[in-house]
């Protein structure tokens, strides 16, 4: 019987003690075990372009090593490095900086970093600890990645072919704009692996709720920011069983080893098209994918990894503020106009105008994203993949607003309610 565990995490801040409570299966902003940068962009095109930084704080006087991975939006992993942490440390990171320029964070444990803390330098209340592991490795040269592999990375992120093995590893956009999404893991080891190689990513993955940071988008030439906390997923090792859900059960065959708690598959977000939001409103979607074996590059003659691809929904509903409703089947006139609502890949931007195919001004939607209808997930047989979903609220050149969707359940506990829209 799944139930929710609660868990108290207790953890020093700034040399005050504090507590900390969390609810297993509830995502809140706590220090965690994982961080998920549930969408990215970077403007290869233009440096005043759309770019995304984000940051990795340690909560406690422990130094930890944070191993971070970068994703393509469909769901593959395509570059992996680690950030050493002394106690109390943050490290910001910019994914132009890291995917353009080719410069990784330069950090190091006590062990490489010799010259009296330069690299990483150690608080009067912090530790600095070494990890081994590292050498060799730690601190990255700038820049780290060379002109080659940051030719691969710049096709691979907007849906073109690599230039180096010829196949796809994202949508295909294919319009200098770099997509996809970041997740963040406490480790004990220096390594190169992906959180998709369990077995061996066991090996090196720890409990640690110490975790918390947030990211932000920048576009200088719309005179345009937005930033919001990053998904805090923390672990809990004796909270779950093999079947139940977790964040990286689709990689470890639902053994629940990675102990990280569930995301919810269904979500509610208000949108506002008009007034003073005069640019509208986006949504940014995260959703589970595909399993191990799909976490590959693919042929290119295809959309998407064959296994999963294009990832359908149960139930999108779109209410204007008196409550009338238009589902991706139903158009305002009232006949079924052969439009659907889409969201395929497991990380994208969607306009609630165009994409939700709203003729509201002001509202909110329901979005229940799992599987639809005779689909289910191939590691968990049923259709409850997890989600998570962002607001962009705009005015071109003048202000933005973005926070959380509300979680209406959990990949453990799913909504089995469907809605008799009209």
């Amino acid at each position: 019987m799944r139930k929710l565990c609660l868990c108290l995490a207790l953890v020093s801040l700034l040399g005050l003690g504090g507590q900390a409570f969390a609810v297993i299966n509830t995502i809140d902003d706590v220090p965690a075990a994982t961080l998920l940068l549930p969408y990215f962009e970077v403007d290869l095109a233009s440096t005043d372009g759309v770019n995304t930084l984000f940051s990795v704080n340690n909560a406690s006087a422990t130094a930890v090593l944070a191993h971070v991975t970068i994703w393509s939006d469909q769901s593959i992993p395509v570059l992996d490095f680690d950030v050493y942490l002394t106690g109390y440390d943050v490290q910001t990171l910019n994914l132009r900086d890291i995917l353009q320029i080719g410069n990784l964070p330069r950090t190091a444990s006590a062990g490489q970093d010799t010259a009296q803390d330069a690299i990483s330098p150690q608080g009067d209340l912090s530790q600095d600890i070494n990890f081994a592991s590292c050498g060799g490795t730690l601190p990255y040269t700038n820049p780290a990645l060379n002109a080659a592999f940051r030719a691969h990375l710049q096709a691979i992120l907007q849906g073109n072919a690599s230039p180096t093995f010829g196949t796809c590893y994202g949508s295909k956009t294919r319009d200098n704009i770099l997509r996809g999404y970041v997740t963040v893991d406490t480790v004990n080891a220096c390594n190169v692996l992906f959180p998709s190689q369990f077995p061996l990513y066991d090996t090196v993955l720890t409990d640690e709720n110490v975790l918390w940071g947030d990211y932000f988008y920048v576009n200088t030439g719309q005179n345009f920011a937005q930033g919001e906390t990053l998904v805090h997923i923390e672990s809990c090792p004796t909270c779950f069983v093999t079947g139940d859900h977790t964040f990286y059960g689709r990689y470890n065959g639902a053994t629940a080893i990675d102990g990280r708690e569930a995301l919810p598959t269904t979500l509610a977000a208000r949108y506002l098209n008009g007034g003073g939001f005069n640019g509208g409103t986006d949504f940014l979607i995260w959703r589970e994918g595909g399993s191990q074996a799909s976490a590959t590059s693919y042929n290119c003659n295809l959309p998407g990894p064959a296994e999963w691809y294009p990832l359908t929904a149960n139930q999108i509903g779109v209410f204007d503020e008196q409550e009338q409703v238009v589902t991706s089947e139903n158009c305002p006139s009232g006949f079924d106009c052969d439009e659907d609502i889409v969201v395929p890949n497991e990380a994208q931007r969607l306009d609630v105008a165009t994409d939700f195919l709203t003729p509201f001004d002001f509202g909110w939607v329901y979005a229940n994203l799992q599987l639809g209808a005779g689909d289910v997930h191939p590691t968990y047989g049923d259709p409850y993949n997890q989600a998570w979903l962002t607001t962009v609220m705009d005015a071109t050149g003048r202000f933005s607003v973005g926070f959380d969707g509300v979680q209406l359940d959990n990949a453990n506990t799913p909504t089995t309610i469907f809605i008799p829209f009209p």
